[in-house]
């Protein structure tokens, strides 16, 4: 019997999810063969210090120098999870040229520069695979390029980031104030020491980026994302939000109308008996509405060192079936169309709109007149007294075009009635 083909892999990076790629590699060595036809080996691990040892791995394989991988030809595969744009995207470049199929975690750079190395990709005839780089564990690119390819997707719905979503569980199961909830979020280790990426929105804004490119064939990137955080999201909202029977999550969402693609990420109030309203602590969720399956939901773990590196693995086992069958570069860039992407002020919002207000007659005829210039019309309203001669005022508006809305929202800025604009948060329809 002849001898299996050995496939041989260079890790670049070995942090969290390198170590875990290098881990699953151990553990599935003989599953492997069974699994491809084909045998897999590390072959180079790239690092920052090639000079300290790391426990259980030989030293013969660690390096520092990337020129060393890129030279060797007998690597076929190469796993980058540094992270970041540079050098990340010059190493995959130069692997691609040099013949050699890629596997990514990098959300950051598939966000920004996927397009033009999924090209690279195909002409070469080579793999650019990357399911690791949106939800951890949870299987949703390849679903989506495979499983739902016979779909017209017209909506992507999710949870994507598990630091945001462990804040608001928090606040919301326990009355935490946004300061308290991140502060547990960090000491569990859920939080970044610099949170900004997850807190603001810009991590589930990449994510989106990458959904959207794939689900409606059009090239989108994070700078057409509109992206907010949670970090003015308040104990009063939750508790305003739970009377309303909705709960505050962390939504990333695009949508391919008529006239365009509507990509965001954003906090919204969506209905207590959504599936995606019982996602809580650090799982993700992602919702797809497709015209032949209507909807279907992926759920998981959507970090951590095992879920991504598992990603990763799905990804390299499907690299090696690639290269026994020669057909490496399959499935590549399925951006086929170019739709525009929407601005924000064009699209069509509700609101929940929270106002500390002057206690006296007249106030609510007055608010009522300029969101009437401004065509919003109130669907729900609730005025509580406070004190001083104060009162605040909750209301939910129908559906509006966000730019008349922000020109209604001016207007009570420079009104003396109006003390304060304490929350504006969009609703989920």
């Amino acid at each position: 019997m002849r001898e299996s083909r050995i496939i041989r892999v260079a890790i670049l990076g070995f942090g969290t999810v390198g170590r875990g790629v290098y881990d699953l590699m151990q553990r599935r060595e003989n599953e492997l063969e069974e699994k491809t036809g084909l045998r897999a080996q590390v072959a180079r691990i790239l690092v920052r210090d090639a000079g300290r040892s790391r426990d259980g791995v030989d030293q013969a394989l660690i390096t520092d120098r990337f020129e060393e991988i890129l030279a060797d030809d007998s690597i076929d595969i190469v796993v980058e999870v540094m992270g970041g744009i540079e050098p990340a995207r010059t190493y995959i470049t130069e692997a691609l040229k040099s013949g050699k199929s890629v596997v990514t975690a990098n959300k950051d750079l598939m966000a920004v520069h996927g397009g033009e190395l999924l090209s690279l990709a195909g002409s070469m005839e080579r793999d650019l695979l990357f399911e690791a780089s949106v939800a951890g564990g949870i299987p949703i690119i390849r679903p989506m390029k495979q499983c739902l390819a016979g779909n017209h997707i017209t909506e992507i719905i999710g949870i994507v980031n598990g630091t945001t979503n462990y804040i608001l569980t928090r606040m919301t199961q326990d009355g935490m104030e946004f300061s308290d909830a991140l502060a547990q979020a960090t000491e569990l280790g859920y939080a970044e020491a610099d949170p900004t990426a997850d807190v603001e929105g810009y991590d589930a804004g990449r994510k989106l980026a990458i959904l959207a490119s794939i689900a409606f064939h059009s090239r989108v990137t994070f700078d057409d994302v509109h992206t907010e955080g949670i970090t003015k999201i308040s104990a009063a909202d939750i508790r305003y939000v739970k009377e309303m029977g909705c709960v505050i999550k962390l939504l990333a969402i695009a949508r391919e109308t008529g006239d365009g693609i509507e990509a965001s990420v954003q906090p919204m109030l969506l209905p207590a008996a959504h599936p995606l309203a019982s996602v809580n602590d650090v799982f993700n969720a992602v919702f797809v509405h497709g015209d032949a399956i209507d909807d279907a939901m992926f759920y998981g773990r959507g970090a951590g060192r095992y879920p991504t590196a598992s990603a990763c693995m799905g990804d390299i086992i499907d690299c090696m079936r690639n290269i026994h069958f020669r057909c490496m570069g399959r499935i590549g860039c399925s951006c086929y169309r170019s739709l525009p992407v929407k601005s924000m002020e064009e699209t069509m919002q509700r609101y929940f709109l929270r106002l500390q207000v002057e206690d006296k007659p007249g106030v609510l005829a007055c608010i009522a007149s300029v969101m009437g210039r401004h065509g919003v019309s109130v669907k729900q309203m609730v005025q509580k007294p406070i004190q001083n001669n104060s009162a605040e005022l909750v209301l939910i508006s129908d559906s509006v075009r966000e730019a008349d809305f922000c020109d209604a929202l001016e207007e009570f800025r420079g009104m003396d009635m109006i003390y304060e604009v304490s929350s504006l948060i969009r609703v989920y329809e």
